[in-house]
Parts: C-alpha cells; structure tokens; sequence
C-alpha cells in the first residue's frame, strides 16, 4: 500500500533522540528551548512555544486570547474537528464561513458578508481561526483588514503549512495573524511523533502561552542580592519556589520530541521542495483525467501537505466511493480531507445541519486526496497515476 502520508526519518534524526535518551532531562531541559528558538527564526516569528500537539496549542491560544463563555469563535467547516473544538473546550460558541471553491480555504467575500451581517445584529466573532487547507496560506492580507474593522483576533491554524509562504514570508512569521499554530504529527511536514507549536509577535501573548502550558505556572525572578537590604522573607526568594497565577494545563514537548523536531527542521527546505515536484508532476500527468487539481493562488507558495483532487462524477458516471474502493483495491491508500465539521453528529447537535455551507460539502462530495510525501518515489507516483487512469477510463 502507498500511503497517503509517511514521516521521513534519518538516521539523523535517530542520533538525535538517542542523545537525549542518554542525558539526564528527558523533558523540560534544552532540547526544547532550541527547537523553539530554531523554529522562530526560521518563520521569523518573535517567540515559539512548543507543546503537545496542535490541538493543545490553538486550545492555549484561545485561552490566552481570553475565549470564554459567551464568546464565539469562527472557522472553516473544511478542516479537521480540532479548529472549532478549541473553542469548545473554552466555553465558548463555534460558527462556521464557507469555502472558497478554487482554494478551499475560508472564503473571504463569505467572511466579509457574514462580518457585515454579524455586526448589525450584534453577534461579532471574538476570534476567527483561518485553515490552511493542504499546505496553502489563506488570503490573510484581507482577513486582517477585516479584523481591524470588526475588531476579532486572529489564529491562523497552520497545521499543514510550516515551510509554506504568504506574500514572500514563511506562514509562522505572524505579520498578520496574533499567533499561528503548528502540527507535528507524523503525517504532517516534519514530526516530532506528535506535536504541535503556536508562534507569535507578542511578548505579552507568548508569556500567556507559556505558562499556560505549564499548569499555569511561573518562577518569580529572583531579587538581587543587596547586603544593605534585610531579607524580610528569604523562603520567598527560594529557587524552588513556583506560584500558580492561573488554571493552565499539563500540555508540555518533552525533550525527546523537541530534539526530532530539531533535526527534522533542519531538512524542512528539501522536504517541501520534493513535495512541490510531486505535486507539479501530478498536475501534469493529471491534466487530461476527469478531475480538477487544487488550484494555488499567487500570493501563496504551497507546502503541500496533501494533495486532493476533486472527480468530475458527472463525466465518469462513477461515484466518489466506488473511486476510492478501487484505488485502495489497488494498493493506493488515498484518504479524503475533510468531513465538513457541521455535519458532525456533535455540532449537529448544536443546531448546524446540511446545506448551511453549500460550498464546503460540495467540495467534500467530490474530493479524494492522493498520496504525496517527501520520500514519495516518481515510480510510486506513477503507479498511483496509472491506478487513477485505469479506474476512471
């Protein structure tokens, strides 16, 4: 079976653990410092704050943003349930902005249309979170001129785009979002096993994230010594003194993971350079089928976590599951990203119901997502493309 995502591990990256298996800090040492100071000077962000997995970091970036009950939250129905649980988990509301039909992102004429209607009823989103889909930015330019309108904070979940650019910066370096998240699954462009980052401009923001992360936990600075001066409370000034300033959560990287995710980022670049060949190549050899392939905006460069075609089912008079049963007959393990997140038996429960965001279920309907990783071999590729032609003749 060829995946439709595998990690990419060097003998490197093995080196890499197995020197902190050997040390004395499994977690909370240096190795974690270091990816996060490596990976912020890569997207040319200010901080990083690593953690658990992506879904611990947009669920810290809402509290930190000060998500609670009464509150909503916005994002696309096209992503995977973790972009509207965070504001769940918070107490808070969760809607929904339709896709654009080319990208698949969030919309923006959508956003603007649902800001203006919002607004004259009173119900503006506190925090809206753009997806972006497969590796590709969203138009964040315009998503921010929206915010300074309406005043929403913006957390761009950025699970499948590290090494991806906007506008000729890295997505990370947060020019137009308050904090950007990052996904380190295996699947993902590089892995720490799993993991996840937010990154961020704010001093003041990533001193919330961090300690959020962390039980909610400080260590006061220590005063200077000063002879001159009695120490009133010398068990204050304690090194082992720590203080809870406010409910936080356990959701730390351990070392073991910083240090794949260091050397994994030290390839990152040939990572998605591979990538981009491959998905080049299927866009060329795909051409003549009855499909469409995901198209890019200029102001994007891809980091192509997936690749996702959508099938002319009009035209092959076969329907999107007997496409996929054949190909995984085949020996192809394609997947298919993602069920809209309204159509969830949960969220319908909360009154969302089909035909709320015709846009994103249409694309769901139709959509297959091929296999594409940095190891993928042009032989492998062409085996899933000759697979496609076979099936669709």
């Amino acid at each position: 079976m060829i995946p439709y995502g595998r990690q990419d591990i060097s003998a490197e990256d093995i080196d890499a653990v197995t020197e902190v298996l050997r040390s004395d800090w499994l977690t909370q040492g240096q190795a974690g410092p270091r990816f996060e100071q490596a990976m912020a000077a890569y997207c040319g962000s200010r901080s990083a704050i690593a953690v658990a997995n992506a879904t611990a970091a947009l669920h810290i970036a809402c509290l930190a943003l000060d998500l609670g009950p009464g509150d909503t939250l916005w994002t696309s129905p096209n992503t995977f349930v973790a972009s509207a649980n965070c504001a769940r988990y918070c107490g808070a509301g969760v809607d929904f902005v339709d896709i654009d039909p080319r990208t698949y992102n969030m919309s923006v004429s959508a956003l603007a249309e649902k800001l203006e209607v919002a607004g004259s009823r009173g119900g503006l989103p506190k925090i809206v979170v753009p997806v972006h889909f497969a590796g590709q930015s969203c138009e964040m330019r315009e998503i921010r001129a929206l915010a300074d309108r309406y005043g929403f904070r913006i957390v761009e979940d950025a699970s499948h785009a590290v090494g991806g650019e906007y506008l000729g910066h890295k997505v990370g370096s947060c020019g137009y979002g308050d904090t950007t998240i990052f996904s380190f699954h295996p699947v993902k462009i590089i892995t720490t096993g799993e993991g996840g980052m937010a990154l961020t401009n704010d001093p003041k923001l990533a001193e919330r994230l961090s300690y959020l992360r962390t039980h909610g936990i400080i260590r006061p600075a220590q005063p200077p010594e000063d002879p001159s001066e009695p120490r009133v409370n010398e068990e204050r000034n304690g090194p082992w003194i720590y203080e809870q300033i406010e409910l936080g959560l356990n959701y730390r990287m351990t070392d073991i993971q910083s240090a794949l995710g260091t050397s994994q980022l030290a390839r990152l670049d040939p990572f998605v350079a591979r990538r981009r060949e491959l998905a080049a190549r299927y866009d060329r050899l795909l051409a003549k089928l009855p499909l469409t392939c995901p198209w890019q905006h200029p102001d994007t460069n891809s980091a192509w976590h997936l690749y996702v075609i959508r099938l002319h089912r009009n035209e092959i008079k076969l329907s999107r599951r007997q496409v996929f049963d054949a190909l995984r007959a085949a020996g192809i393990g394609v997947n298919v990203h993602y069920i809209p997140v309204h159509t969830q038996p949960y969220y319908r429960k909360l009154g969302f119901e089909t035909g709320m965001f015709p846009e994103a279920e249409s694309y769901y309907e139709d959509a297959i997502t091929l296999p594409l990783f940095s190891r993928m071999t042009n032989d492998e590729q062409d085996t899933v493309i000759a697979a496609l032609e076979k099936i669709l003749a």
